[in-house]
This record gives C-alpha cells, structure tokens and sequence, in this order.
C-alpha cells in the first residue's frame, strides 16, 4: 500500500537476546523498520544504528498509570523525552499504552491480569480515574505534538482499557485534536470486540497500527475457563499473520479507503514457531502477498 510502512517489534524475541540478532533478523525477514526509544540512545545515536542495520525508526510506546493523579508529573516528564526523542528520529507517532496488570485491583479483588480477556463493565475505572486519565493523556497529547508527534491511544488486554466500549468512554472524554488512536488488533479480538467496526468508527483517528492474529480456539477456551493473561500466552494465543482469525483483508480496505498512511507494526508477542525468527518471515510474506 502507498505510504505505508511495515514494522516488526521486537517483544517476539527472548528477553536476553543480542540485540543486534534482533534488529539482523528484522532486517532480514523483510521488514523496513521497528519501534524505537529513548532508552537505545540518543536521537542520533538510534539513526545511526538504524542506519549500519538498514532499518527506519518507528513509533515507540509510552506506558503510565494515567489514571492515578500522583503518576501525572512524572509521566509528562517522560513525554517531554519522548515527544522530543520521537521527532528526533524522525517520527510523527507515539504510542501511549495504559498500564494496570497486576497493579489494578477491580472491585471483585481480582487484577485486570486475571481478568483478560473476560472483563466486565464492573471491572473497569471509576468516573473520576477515566477523568484523570483523559486529563492527562490531552496534557501528553499536548506535549507531543509541541514537537509534532501524535499521541496515539494504545489498547491491551489486561490494562485497565481493553474492550470497546472502554475506549469509548474514553474517547467520549478526551479532546480528539490532541489524542489520537493506535490500536492493536489483534488485543481488540482478544477483548471479544469487532476490528472491522473499531476500524471503520475511529478510521479517521487512526494513525499507527499493531497487528497480530489471534488464535480462535484458544480464545474460546481461555475465556470459558476464565483464564489469567499469562495462561492465554502460554496456550498460545497469538498467531502468526494469516494463521488466525482476523480479517487483515477487510481492515486493510478500510484503513486504505480512510487513505491512511504510516506504520503496521506486527507484534507477535509470543510465537509458537521454532523462531522469533521464523515467526517474522511468515507474517511478513503474509503482508506480502496483500500487496503490503
């Protein structure tokens, strides 16, 4: 597709992996870039090792407790370091991932950890947390784009927004000139949610993008069971770009038809592959033969 750009995280990969295998392997398997971050350096510093490996930088991702009021100062210092960082390299996108895991306890005593996947309206933030939290993403957002980057809104299974109708209520209350989408679509699947719909209702908003597919039947079980996050990993619910359920096709037509440009980043965040390796191929020829 004209415009867009192809990445591959990194997360495939065992902790503790020599990173340049990492970044070889990316290269190798076909991608054009990965995610980048402060934490790899300087601006110069992470285009030059781009550069020696012949990879582009792509959107990071900044996580925080958005919802907690003591955690505001600290996470809009950060985004002053990554706004800055982030058009350094040449980027026009942020991620801004929600935390909560193991940290966030519902009202039923349980963490959204050990609720992915099978969360209830019961299970999500108070009024007055989803405030705070839209009060400090538009600060982020701001913040960003003073170095014009887009703040973009990254949902995740286990983090205190992962289903629909939670993005909704948040971007029911954020300003939409100041924060913008970044969805992962393959933990919208995992939510129990429609891709194609979210698409197609926040398709202008859309400006960097996930991908994985997801593992139908182990999704069906997991959520019968009611497992936690890690049991679903283990089970194998992430799979490869074309060996899932996600219609990639019909979403790329929309996403297309919305002339969307910029990055589709595959994260396969746990293969079940011999290889990190391997598992890169294979979605990158499945992205191929689409045409991306």
């Amino acid at each position: 597709m004209e415009g867009w750009l192809v990445g591959c995280g990194p997360l495939t990969w065992l902790r503790g992996t020599d990173r340049d295998q990492v970044w070889a392997e990316i290269r190798d398997a076909g991608y054009d870039g990965l995610p980048v971050s402060p934490g790899l350096g300087t601006p110069d510093e992470v285009l030059a090792t781009c550069e020696a490996f012949e990879l582009k930088p792509a959107p990071g991702y900044l996580s925080g407790d958005f919802w907690r009021p003591e955690a505001e100062a600290d996470i809009l210092a950060r985004a002053e370091t990554y706004g800055a960082f982030m058009a350094g390299v040449g980027c026009t996108e942020l991620y801004l991932g929600p935390g909560g895991f193991g940290g966030y306890v519902t009202p039923s005593g349980r963490n959204r950890a050990q609720l992915a996947g099978h969360v209830g309206p019961e299970d999500g933030m108070t009024d007055a947390e989803y405030r705070q939290f839209a009060h400090c993403v538009n600060r982020v957002g701001e913040i960003t784009l003073a170095h014009g980057v887009r703040s973009c809104f990254h949902n995740h299974v286990g983090s205190v927004i992962e289903t629909r109708a939670e993005i909704d209520r948040l971007f029911s209350l954020v300003d939409r000139d100041l924060v913008f989408q970044g969805p992962d679509i393959g933990h919208l699947v995992w939510a129990g949610d429609d891709p194609v719909q979210f698409c197609r209702s926040y398709e202008e908003a859309i400006y960097s993008v996930h991908i994985k597919d997801i593992n139908a039947e182990v999704l069906r079980r997991g959520v019968d069971a009611e497992w936690e996050y890690g049991q679903f990993s283990e089970a194998g619910i992430f799979a490869e770009l074309g060996e899932g359920c996600v219609d990639y096709p019909l979403i790329f037509n929309i996403l297309q038809a919305a002339d969307y440009e910029g990055w589709i980043i595959v994260e396969t965040d746990r293969t079940t592959k011999s290889s990190a390796f391997e598992s890169a191929k294979v979605s990158r020829e499945y992205l191929k033969q689409l045409d991306i």
